[in-house]
């Protein structure tokens, strides 16, 4: 099977832990962050395929994805995805 997405993940990857951000400054750049404990409260997580988790958000149902540093550990950039 063919991974599609596997060079930009990867691209995306080495960007994202080449330099990895403090929590201040991805809030800066992509809003709410959350510690994988805050993660667990907010999301039941449904996939991953680094830097990418594929989450439910738990307050209403609604299926995204968040990116991921490694460390320290952090997610953000949340995406709602859309049906299509």
């Amino acid at each position: 099977m063919t991974d599609d997405t596997e060079a930009s993940r990867r691209e995306r990857l080495v960007e994202i832990n080449s330099q990895p951000d403090s929590r201040e400054a991805l809030e800066a750049v992509y809003g709410q962050v959350w510690t994988t404990d805050q993660l667990r409260d907010d999301f039941e997580v449904i996939g991953f395929m680094a830097p990418l988790v594929v989450v439910h958000r738990k307050a209403d149902g609604v299926k995204g994805s968040l990116e991921f540093q490694h460390a320290p550990r952090f997610f953000f950039n949340f995406a709602p995805h859309t049906e299509g």
